[in-house]
């Protein structure tokens, strides 16, 4: 597959750089609406994301304003006179490119990855074909819309399953499944979002890496304390433990970071994601799925590998608003020019 693309090394991958942040006036961004909330099924976890983002830019000299989506969006954005948008909004109508395509269409500049990479990221059966096509690694699956598809799969890929549902976010609707017995129950479970996803449960160490822009930052090795890194041990849980930088060697690390990058890179996804991986029993690391819009509550590996890498919540934060900037000064640049 991969060479029948052109241009392949340079679609899927760039060196690691770190990037620099410019200094830019606070007047510069105009008046920003942080978008929180929405009608997902993550609208608590995105109401504390978007409260944290709201905060931040206020305590710089931004002239933020909370946006909770309803029927009224359009006249409220159009109305208010925005500039900019911070999307801070989690799961359906806010990670998988509505959103994005109604501020293309009003011209109103936003964070994050445009229409197709958030639709494309959003849908894990749809992204995980695009990965096992460039050759990015990420665990056999099958997409069932029945039971009994669901077992079918099941016999052909063999347990232990994940499955979970085809779009949804923070680990809802996940069940491990070790055993045909608790299939049933599990799919019903995933179901409840839509269309499922049965896959090959990798049992390994689990990591995460936070990309932004074209800057991997250092991964979160995160142990939860039950059968694996669910809702609760995401959000609840003060027994997970997250080691950052992770215990594993340089090369390792290098290695990840790279597969990361390109699992970004190959989806199209732009100024920030959260790369989330596996590493079995064998060293072999595996992209689980890629997510386009991460928590940033005080549980999240976002600010968390930021922390890491020197980096404050409030610089994040300004650092990814930054990027909305790019388009207008490079259009400016073109007219001076």
């Amino acid at each position: 597959m991969t060479n029948l693309i052109q241009n392949f090394q340079s679609f899927t991958e760039q060196p690691l750089a770190r990037a620099t942040r410019p200094l830019v006036h606070a007047k510069a961004f105009g008046k920003v609406a942080v978008l929180l909330g929405g009608r997902s099924a993550e609208r608590e976890i995105s109401l504390q994301s978007g409260q944290n983002i709201l905060h931040a830019l206020l305590s710089q000299g931004i002239d933020a304003h909370p946006v909770d989506p309803d029927e009224k969006l359009v006249e409220n954005l159009v109305s208010g006179r925005f500039d900019r948008a911070f999307i801070a909004l989690h799961g359906k109508e806010g990670e998988d490119g509505v959103i994005q395509g109604l501020l293309q269409m009003l011209g109103i500049p936003f964070t994050g990855s445009g229409v197709a990479a958030s639709a494309l990221a959003m849908d894990k059966a749809r992204a995980k074909l695009v990965m096992h096509g460039l050759d990015v690694p990420t665990p056999v699956f099958g997409v069932a819309k029945t039971l009994a598809q669901a077992h079918e799969l099941a016999l052909k890929i063999d347990f232990p399953l994940s499955v979970k549902p085809v779009a949804e976010g923070s680990s809802l609707g996940v069940t491990r499944v070790a055993k045909k017995e608790e299939l049933a129950a599990a799919f019903k479970k995933a179901a409840y979002y839509g269309d499922v996803i049965v896959e090959k449960w990798i049992d390994g160490k689990d990591f995460f890496v936070s990309i932004i822009g074209d800057t991997v930052l250092p991964a979160v090795q995160v142990q939860a304390a039950g059968e694996f890194y669910d809702y609760n041990a995401k959000y609840e849980s003060e027994a997970t433990q997250y080691l950052c930088p992770p215990p594993i060697s340089s090369p390792a690390q290098q290695e990840l970071s790279e597969l990361a990058y390109r699992a970004y890179r190959a989806l199209g996804c732009e100024q920030w994601s959260r790369v989330d991986c596996v590493q079995d029993s064998q060293g072999k690391f595996w992209v689980l799925e890629v997510n386009t819009i991460p928590g940033m509550t005080s549980h999240s590996l976002v600010p968390m590998s930021a922390k890491a890498a020197g980096i404050s919540f409030e610089a994040l934060v300004m650092t990814i608003l930054e990027m909305t900037l790019v388009g207008e000064i490079a259009h400016e640049n073109f007219k001076a020019g």
